[in-house]
C-alpha cells in the first residue's frame, strides 16, 4: 500500500511548478463517486467553492481538490483543472453540459522567491501529470513555496515540503496529504522538539510559540500570510456532514504538531474525499484522520 493518499482507489495525484520563481500547484483527481468534506479554522483562507462542502449545500460529490501558491491569484488556476474535467465530460451533469466541482484552496508564497503564481495551464499539466503512483515528500507542486515559522521574517524560515502519510486498520484506509505554510512552528509531539520553523541569526530555533507569550505588548500585525493545508481520503462510507466531522476531527492533527495554530495569520483549511466502498465506524475513521494529518505534517518536516 502506498503510503500516501494514492493508497485509495480511484485517487490519482498530480503536480506542476516552477521551481526558479518558487510556487505551483497540485491536483487530487477524484475518479468515482466521492463524497467531499471541509473545515476552515484559519483566520486568512483562501479558497474557491468551499462552500459547497456545507452540509447545507446541494450538491455533495467532488471530482477533484486543487491546491495551489499565488494566495487568491492562484484560485484562478483551478479553471485549468475545470478545463481537464469538462474535455473527460466529468462533473454534475446539468441541462447545459457537464459542471466539474473542484473546490480548491491556496497558500500565500509570493514572497519565497519571487511573486509569480500559477495559471490554468499550470494547473491542466498538473491534471495531464496526475497518476497513482507513489508520493514522495519533496517540495513540488503547491508546497514548492511553502515554509514554516515566520515570525522573524521569511529569511528565518525553513522550507518545509509535501508530507504525505496512510493507516490500514482492517479494511479501512485513510490517508493524508499535507502543505505547511505555516506562522508557527513544526514541532514533533513525541519528543516534545522543534523540527522545523523560526530561527535566530545564529541558525537556532527560537520557539514562536513560547516568544509569543513570553513578550509583552507584542504585535504581530498581518505581514506574513501563511496556511496549512491538508487533503483527507479515506475508502469509507461517508455523507456529506460525515466528511465534514472527519475534517474537524483532524484538525486534532494541526494542534498536535503546529505551534501556534489557527491564528488569524494562518488560513488551515482540510477537505475530506470519501470514496464509499466500505462502512466504518465515523469516530474510528476521525480519530486515525487525526494520526495520519499528524505524520503527514512530520514528514514535510524531514
Amino acid at each position: 500500500m502506498n503510503n500516501d493518499l494514492t493508497a485509495i482507489e480511484g485517487i490519482k495525484i498530480g503536480h506542476a511548478d516552477n521551481q526558479k520563481a518558487g510556487t505551483g500547484c497540485s491536483v487530487i483527481l477524484a475518479e468515482g463517486d466521492f463524497t467531499i468534506g471541509a473545515e476552515v479554522r484559519g483566520g486568512a483562507p483562501g479558497s474557491r467553492e468551499i462552500a459547497l462542502t456545507d452540509s447545507r449545500a446541494a450538491v455533495d460529490k467532488a471530482n477533484a481538490v486543487f491546491l495551489s501558491g499565488g494566495s487568491a491569484y492562484g484560485l484562478d488556476a483551478a479553471g485549468g483543472v475545470m478545463k481537464y474535467l469538462r474535455e473527460k465530460n466529468t462533473g454534475f451533469q446539468t441541462g447545459g453540459g457537464v459542471v466539474p466541482i473542484v473546490p480548491a484552496a491556496v497558500i500565500y508564497d509570493l514572497e519565497y522567491k519571487s511573486n509569480k503564481y500559477p495559471d490554468s495551464e499550470m494547473a491542466y499539466q498538473a491534471c495531464l501529470s496526475a497518476d497513482s503512483s507513489r508520493q514522495k515528500n519533496e517540495s513540488i507542486g503547491a508546497a514548492t513555496g511553502a515554509t514554516c515559522g515566520k515570525i522573524n521574517g521569511m529569511n528565518n524560515a525553513s522550507k518545509t515540503a509535501l508530507g504525505h502519510a496512510a493507516k490500514k486498520t482492517g479494511d479501512l484506509v485513510v490517508a493524508a496529504m499535507s502543505v505547511v505554510n505555516a506562522f508557527g512552528d513544526i514541532k514533533n509531539p513525541e519528543i516534545s522538539k522543534i523540527i522545523a520553523g523560526a530561527r535566530d541569526s545564529d541558525g537556532n530555533y527560537i520557539d514562536t510559540e513560547k516568544m509569543i507569550i513570553n513578550q509583552p505588548e507584542i504585535n504581530l500585525g498581518f505581514l506574513r500570510e501563511n496556511t496549512t493545508l491538508v487533503v483527507i481520503a479515506t475508502n469509507a462510507t461517508l455523507n456529506k456532514a460525515e466528511a465534514n466531522r472527519i475534517s474537524m476531527m483532524a484538525q486534532s492533527g494541526l494542534s498536535r504538531t503546529i505551534y501556534p495554530v489557527h491564528t488569524l495569520l494562518d488560513g488551515d483549511s482540510i477537505f475530506t474525499l470519501a470514496s464509499n466502498q466500505i462502512k466504518a465506524d465515523t469516530n474510528q475513521i476521525g480519530i486515525i484522520a487525526a494520526e495520519v494529518v499528524k505524520e503527514a505534517i512530520l514528514n514535510s518536516a524531514r
